[in-house]
């Protein structure tokens, strides 16, 4: 489903990704991982090109993402992005969030958009919220709708950007509940998260990145009960010491 290929990117003298080659398979959940500034943010912002790239290429359903041709509004409805900071239009209610970009963008009537808004916040269970506004709405509420919204585009790909992150412990688990239901349906997933229970509960493979570099992937049990490289052990033990 995505297939990065010798994907390079810098900031200036930076190098941000260095040569990262790995790929998705369709139904695949896949969690990137890594200590902090290792690039696993830039990666997944490059599928849907938020960031663009330098050298390389990115695939998604073989067609090569970056190329000049492609029309980048249309390509980014075939990919949900849900951002750690929710990113709700602050002045539309929950629902009208929802329905925007499917009559906006895909041309639908407002009924059936309404309808189908109102199906996705009954599955990441806000139905009575409809009306609501994000400020009356906690975290992790928002974080819903923020899901809702990336699912009314019907994509086949979702990209999750460290969603839980912003969030109060507490709420961290209303929204990791809603992603283990689309895991489970077989939703296409790419997460980046310090959520390491997750990870292990609900992915089938683990990437593990540091400055740059994918140095590690394999299935959460190899990963987190036998980590090959030694930066993976490290990381591994002192997220175990806090």
């Amino acid at each position: 489903m995505i297939r990065f290929s010798k994907v390079n990117k810098w900031y200036g003298e930076y190098q941000a990704l260095v040569d990262v080659t790995e790929q998705v398979g369709k139904g695949e959940v896949v969690v990137v991982c890594g200590p902090s500034g290792s690039g696993k943010s830039t990666l997944i912002r490059t599928v849907n090109r938020l960031e663009e790239i330098k050298g390389g290429q990115i695939f998604l359903e073989g067609k090569d993402v970056h190329e000049k041709s492609v029309d980048i509004n249309k390509f980014r409805t075939r990919v949900g992005f849900v951002f750690q900071s929710f990113n709700l239009f602050p002045h539309m209610s929950a629902l009208d969030n929802i329905i925007l970009a499917p009559m906006k963008v895909a041309g639908k009537s407002r009924k059936v958009a309404r309808d189908k808004g109102m199906e996705l916040l009954d599955r990441v269970g806000l139905a009575n919220k409809a009306e609501s506004y994000p400020q009356q709405l906690s975290g992790g509420q928002q974080q819903r709708v923020a899901i809702a919204r990336a699912l009314a585009m019907e994509p086949p790909v979702m990209l999750f950007d460290e969603p839980t992150s912003a969030l109060d412990p507490e709420m961290v688990g209303e929204v990791l509940n809603v992603m283990k239901s689309l895991a489970r349906e077989g939703m296409t997933m790419m997460c980046v998260t310090h959520e390491m229970n997750f990870a292990r509960e609900v992915s089938n493979r683990v990437w593990f990145m540091d400055h740059g570099r994918l140095v590690e992937t394999g299935t959460p049990d190899a990963f987190f009960t036998n980590p090959q490289s030694e930066r993976a052990q490290r990381f591994l033990s002192d997220l175990r010491g806090h």
